[in-house]
């Protein structure tokens, strides 16, 4: 892996702007970026204070290519530890070109993806989970997904495993240790403050791993499935929803035979709302292989609705039995899934049977998605179902598979752990256990990596990043 040449790239998106930003970084970076720049002062970059601006000229030669600013940052106080520059020139995809391609010709090296922050990571100014937050901070399109992500980036998370791990790691070398002084029989480990540790521990780990629930779907985004019978109002809703004409809307059955989503930012956090084929029994193929992937997406959503038609309710009265039961049938075929009944139409409805239907259904939502009634109470209900005080609360919640993978693996060593001390197993078979808990543990914070982990990590950065 080569970090002691000097990189280059644009840091800021692509594309024509109102400005862009190179960033350099390495050994010979401040050196490279002074002899294309003439300062307006006429002070040398290589004499300027670390953390500070200069106007000036870029030049090829005799040649300006632009008007410029230059911020220098010297190493080790800089994002990646080395000598870094940034170059704010104007927005000219030409120019951010032309300014790229001078420093090519200068001995600067393009920059890989991710490869500002891996030098980072290398140079110790993150470590790895702090590193991966980085890149969900440029990925998060809401407030909670932003959330998560500072929270990773602050360190809590990171910080929270070091100390368990370096604890651990403790109690390791004294078993170790007693090993050397097995003739002896000496202990310089107490069991019993070891097996309180083992607890807390797995106290935490449990936290942790729960917490992956919530934070993955804050990440990726709640799913929520739109079922029902055809013509129930679904695709209506769903276009009430985002506020916009995404699905078709027919009064012909079963028009709706492919699921159709889209994406909702309700109190800051994202919802992908999934409009489902109605479902029925039906001989149509192409209905019926929309209805099988109706069943799928519910058992993928975290959220569940169920929209029943206000209207058919009244006109046939044996159909609130059906609703009730197909109601329960859903809840028992899928019992880890809210699920929501919302009954849609009710502007139809006068007074009366209004309040006959909020009788017959009191768990029910009332709701008119064509008229737009009810549907900020429903957007209420979706939050409330949501369990996102942890998020308020600020209680570290990981989002990262690898992580989530990284703890399961480790509490099943340190479970082993537990069971050998219990057992009064020897210390030398119990350190097996616990060097693989630790490992996992590296896993997370980057104290243990490999060049194929780094490369799978950085490659999802963007460049200049």
């Amino acid at each position: 892996m080569i970090t002691q040449d000097t990189i280059v790239a644009l840091a800021t998106a692509p594309g024509m702007g109102a400005i862009a930003v190179i960033r350099v970084s390495g050994p010979e970076a401040i050196l490279r970026t002074s002899e294309v720049f003439t300062t307006i002062s006429g002070k040398s970059l290589e004499k300027a204070s670390s953390h500070t601006v200069h106007l000036g000229y870029i030049k090829d030669g005799e040649r300006t290519i632009d008007q410029a600013l230059v911020t220098v940052f010297k190493g080790p106080n800089s994002y990646t530890g080395e000598n870094v520059t940034e170059i704010s020139c104007h927005g000219s995809p030409y120019i951010q070109q032309e300014i790229i391609q001078l420093f090519l010709r200068k001995g600067c090296r393009m920059a890989e993806a991710g490869e500002f922050t891996l030098r980072a990571f290398l140079n110790g100014k993150l470590d790895l989970s702090q590193a991966e937050a980085v890149a969900d901070l440029i990925a998060s399109e809401n407030s909670a997904s932003h959330q998560l992500a500072m929270q990773q980036m602050r360190g809590g998370f990171s910080d929270e495993i070091s100390k368990l791990r370096q604890e651990l790691l403790n109690f390791a070398s004294l078993i170790e240790l007693e090993l050397d002084f097995s003739e002896e029989d000496v202990e310089f480990a107490d069991k019993k403050q070891f097996s309180d540790l083992l607890d807390r521990i797995q106290s935490v780990f449990k936290n942790l791993t729960d917490s992956f629930a919530l934070g993955n779907v804050i990440k990726t985004g709640i799913p929520i499935a739109i079922v029902g019978e055809p013509n129930v109002g679904k695709s209506t809703l769903l276009n009430a929803l985002l506020n916009e004409e995404r699905a078709i809307v027919s009064p012909i059955p079963g028009t709706t035979r492919d699921t159709i989503e889209d994406e909702l930012v309700i109190g800051g956090i994202g919802f992908r709302f999934i409009d489902t084929a109605g479902i029925r029994d039906t001989e149509d193929v192409v209905e019926s292989i929309g209805i099988r992937k109706t069943h799928e997406k519910i058992g993928k959503a975290r959220l569940v609705i169920y929209l029943v038609d206000a209207e058919e309710l009244l006109s046939y009265p044996s159909r609130k039995e059906e609703i009730q039961q197909q109601f329960t049938r859903l809840r028992e075929q899928y019992p880890s899934k809210e699920l929501l009944l919302v009954i849609n139409k009710v502007d139809a409805l006068n007074e009366p049977s209004y309040s006959e239907i909020e009788k017959s259904f009191p768990e029910a939502m009332m709701i008119s998605a064509k008229e737009n009634k009810g549907l900020d109470a429903l957007k209420d209900q979706f939050l409330s179902l949501v369990n996102t005080g942890a998020l308020a609360s600020g209680d570290t919640i990981i989002s990262n598979s690898r992580h989530f993978n990284a703890l399961v693996k480790a509490t099943e060593e340190i479970a082993k752990v537990k069971e050998g001390l219990e057992a009064g197993l020897s210390g030398d078979l119990l350190a097996v256990d616990i060097r693989q808990a630790l490992y996992h543990l590296g896993e997370i914070t980057g104290e243990i990596t490999t060049d194929d982990l780094l490369g799978n990590i950085f490659a999802n950065f963007c460049i200049g990043k």
